[in-house]
């Protein structure tokens, strides 16, 4: 479907496979097509999964694995309990709607990727953000591209611990949560913008907001999810998570089924077409997932609000705290959705096992 040099072409879906259908209560796939992995995966599948369940695993607790190869359902499978206000725990299985958190930031970039192909936002002028509208402000010739590379210059501490300084606690769950996207744009420059990557959830939740003021905070900014990209894939569970301002908090909440978030890896492993209709503008995928930049000191490499691993099978993927990952995989045609409780230690073990996993098929 693309060939853009590179990058590894996304493969249209195979003919003769049905694109999943909206998945009903009394569907035990979800309306997704079904099917076995090639015979040459089957033993290192089986493998991989039993390794993410494994009880006293690298790993850490996993809830979920859905595994789609060439369009198809080939794996799936589910453990763990999650606590219930007011209940028992609830069992995890695939109508469990489970949090994002990072991997709404590709989500995110698609939405930005609609808003852009709309007309409501530019690329490559000043981001529209109300605190950076002094021409004098060092912040005011941030550009919506740099946002979307994480290369805006803002100083933003993106440390998980609630310590003071840590920014994104605050962003959350402290002074900033009522308006994340304002308490992330007041942030001073640290570099000028464009000359470093900086890793910012703050940075995904200024995205959010210029989002929000293009097409209407609250309602209406959560009909615009649901009409141009949720309701179109299918991802009837999908449900974002909105700050007192009315904006999305697109740095880390979507809850949905494992299922649903290997929906979105199918848009995007298509190019952004679903079951003939595109979604996404043409060639959008191709600027999340085309590197720009290497986090230190793990040696990540990331494009546009996605991650890029530099394999041979041009494997991109969302990833989230605590191990969540859905990883696209154009080479192998292979989407791998991940969920669980990974602690941060167990970093180096998910990055071997979602190696493993696209090595099986690629």
């Amino acid at each position: 479907m693309t060939d853009v040099p590179g990058l590894v072409p996304l493969p249209a879906q195979p003919d003769g496979v049905p694109w999943p259908a909206g998945g009903r209560a009394d569907d035990v796939t979800g309306g997704w097509p079904v099917g076995g992995p090639p015979a040459s995966a089957t033993a290192a599948l089986a493998a991989a999964l039993d390794e993410a369940f494994a009880p006293a695993g690298p790993l850490g607790p996993t809830y979920a694995v859905v595994v789609v190869h060439r369009g198809r359902l080939v794996a799936e499978r589910y453990a763990g309990r999650l606590p219930h206000r007011g209940g028992p725990p609830e069992p995890v299985g695939p109508a469990t709607r489970l949090r994002s958190w990072s991997m709404a930031k590709s989500v995110l970039h698609s939405v930005a990727g609609l808003a852009v192909a709309d007309g409501l936002v530019e690329l490559d002028t000043p981001a529209p953000v109300p605190a950076w509208a002094d021409p004098a402000d060092p912040r005011h010739a941030i550009t919506l591209e740099q946002l979307l590379a994480m290369r805006d210059g803002l100083d933003f501490a993106e440390v998980y611990e609630d310590v003071p300084g840590s920014d994104v606690v605050t962003m959350l769950y402290g002074a900033g949560r009522a308006d994340m996207a304002a308490y992330a744009a007041s942030r001073p420059p640290a570099a000028p913008p464009g000359t470093r990557f900086s890793y910012s959830s703050g940075t995904s939740n200024i995205i959010s907001g210029i989002v929000a003021r293009a097409v209407g905070p609250g309602e209406p900014y959560r009909r615009y999810l649901a009409d141009r990209l949720f309701g179109p894939t299918g991802m009837t569970s999908a449900v974002p998570g909105f700050d007192g301002s009315g904006t999305w908090v697109a740095s880390s909440s979507v809850h949905a089924t494992a299922r649903d978030f290997a929906r979105f890896g199918l848009l995007a492993l298509r190019d952004g077409v679903w079951n003939g209709f595109r979604i996404l503008p043409e060639g959008w995928v191709d600027h999340g997932r085309r590197p720009r930049s290497v986090e230190e000191p793990s040696g990540h490499g990331f494009g546009a609000h996605w991650w890029v691993d530099g394999d041979a099978a041009g494997t991109f993927r969302a990833s989230g705290h605590e191990g969540q990952s859905i990883t696209v995989s154009p080479g192998a045609d292979l989407v791998v959705v991940r969920l669980g409780r990974s602690p941060e230690e167990a970093g180096p073990a998910l990055d071997g096992w979602r190696a493993r996993t696209v090595g099986a098929f690629a």
